[in-house]
């Protein structure tokens, strides 16, 4: 039962778009890549912090520290200072007659900012106890001065520093200006704490970027390593630290290797090719003229075609990681496939991709990837009693990514076995007999769709078909050139004849 041609039926939209998300597992984006929700601070930052919180934290405790140790011995010293005042100016009023300590008392006002005035009955005061340094301030000058001494902040509705005393049987009030024994004030030290942090910060950031820079470094330069540019960024093999000198030595070396190793890997892919298939080459033009029995010709034939198939299947799975991305035209890449397979007269593809639909890929990669699956669906998904294999290609826009199904219609895997179809030489022949190839085909696929930033996924039914889906960013839509553009190429499309069973 055979069609006269792998017939296609193409599609510009989905006629049940529910059929490529609904059953694709790669709707949500890719399963393996689900992690907890974290703050995304690199180590800068992160350094950064950590060091500005340590220098930030001791500067408050140290400013803490030192007003509480600061704050027993200025109030003494204060009222020290008092003290020895109000004494030398009572002595100074004792031992003097009354003319001269009228000129005494107008003196001390004029050039030291001390007043004494005569302390009344009815006078009206306030304590003195605006904090707690004034607090100790008072008992420690009650304690130096005696008993009686009166400290007061307000006398008669005047405001100062107002000490009360006596001289014989006569009291008076010595007032002083309390900013002469203020201690610093809280906006002297948020000036002094906001000063010492903007110090810490600064050198915090600096620390960081120094402790920072080689990592960075090396970060860049494995990022161009894993790109293919092993002597763009080599590391600085003289750094001062011993241990920074070792990892950049370290990885130069690993840089230079590699790149030997690629070097390397082409020769032995040109040379793979080239002394391989000459070889083939002869073979299969001394069976042509040397082997008289056709059938056992044809059989050589299929067995050299076999053979270099399989080298076609280790150069492409060991070719260079490095791709070429660009808005690719999804429909034109279907239509090259199985324009490519027309000749095969045991496949029935029918297409559903949107004609505007684009991704950004490799084109010639993508093309590798879609026709190994085709050939994948050819040799072991045929319909179960055919020996035809009914293939479904749909691609539909999801979000900012482009989802793709291929699908046949075979015996199918048992679950189990999908996440060993895409290991290199496996082979799922418990369900899919008649198994030709290197084992390659679908480890190809799933890495060249690594390497264009997309996900690939296997889902299977026995009795129903292996459907792949594969996750690709989606391009800008852009207007189609007009097929009839000067010097436009046809693009090549495959019979629309309907399918029909011989």
């Amino acid at each position: 039962m055979a069609a006269s041609g792998p017939t296609t039926t193409q599609s510009g939209g989905l006629e049940d778009s529910s059929s490529v998300t609904v059953s694709s597992p790669l709707e949500g984006g890719p399963p393996s890549r689900k992690r907890k929700v974290r703050l995304g601070l690199s180590l800068f930052w992160r350094t950064f912090f950590l060091l500005a919180l340590l220098l930030v934290g001791s500067t408050i405790a140290w400013l803490q520290t030192f007003r509480q140790l600061e704050y027993e011995p200025r109030a003494i010293q204060t009222a020290h200072q008092i003290a020895s005042l109000v004494n030398l100016t009572r002595a100074a009023l004792v031992y003097s007659d009354a003319i001269t300590r009228v000129s005494l008392i107008k003196t001390l006002a004029e050039q030291e900012g001390v007043r004494i005035v005569p302390r009344e009955p009815d006078d009206r005061y306030a304590p003195y106890t605006g904090g707690e340094l004034d607090a100790r301030v008072t008992e420690e000058l009650v304690a130096r001065l005696g008993v009686g001494t009166t400290v007061a902040s307000v006398v008669n509705d005047e405001p100062g520093l107002w000490i009360g005393f006596a001289i014989e049987s006569d009291n008076y009030w010595l007032l002083l200006d309390p900013a002469r024994f203020t201690r610093v004030g809280g906006r002297t030290w948020l000036i002094w704490l906001v000063t010492a942090m903007a110090l810490s910060l600064a050198g915090a950031a600096l620390i960081t970027s120094f402790i920072n820079r080689p990592l960075s470094q090396l970060s860049r330069a494995a990022r161009q390593v894993r790109e293919g540019e092993y002597a763009a960024h080599r590391l600085d093999e003289g750094a001062r630290t011993a241990e920074i000198r070792a990892v950049n030595i370290g990885f130069n070396r690993m840089a230079d290797q590699l790149a030997k190793i690629e070097q390397d890997r082409a020769v032995m892919l040109a040379g793979i090719s080239h002394d391989l298939r000459t070889p083939l080459a002869r073979l299969r033009l001394e069976t042509e003229m040397s082997v008289a029995d056709e059938d056992a010709r044809a059989h050589m034939a299929a067995d050299i075609a076999q053979l270099d198939a399989i080298i076609d299947k280790f150069l492409d799975y060991a070719r260079p990681d490095h791709v070429e991305f660009k808005p690719v035209l999804l429909r034109d890449v279907v239509d090259a496939c199985t324009y490519a397979v027309q000749d095969h007269e045991d496949m029935h593809i029918t297409a559903e991709v949107p004609g505007d639909l684009r991704v950004m890929a490799d084109e010639v990669e993508l093309i590798r990837v879609v026709s190994n699956l085709l050939e994948n669906a050819r040799r072991y998904g045929k319909t179960p009693g055919t020996d035809v294999a009914r293939v479904t290609i749909q691609a539909q826009a999801h979000n900012d990514a482009v989802l793709i199904k291929v699908r046949d219609h075979g015996a199918g895997v048992a679950p189990a076995m999908l996440s060993q179809l895409t290991k290199p030489f496996f082979r799922g022949d418990q369900a899919r007999t008649s198994a030709v190839g290197a084992g390659l085909g679908l480890s190809i696929v799933a890495k060249n769709i690594e390497r264009m930033g997309g996900t690939f996924a296997l889902t299977s039914t026995p009795g129903r078909g292996l459907a792949a889906h594969i996750r690709l960013p989606r391009a800008a839509s852009i207007r189609p050139a007009s097929a009839n553009a000067k010097g436009a190429a046809p693009r090549p499309t495959a019979s629309k004849e309907p399918f029909n069973k011989g």
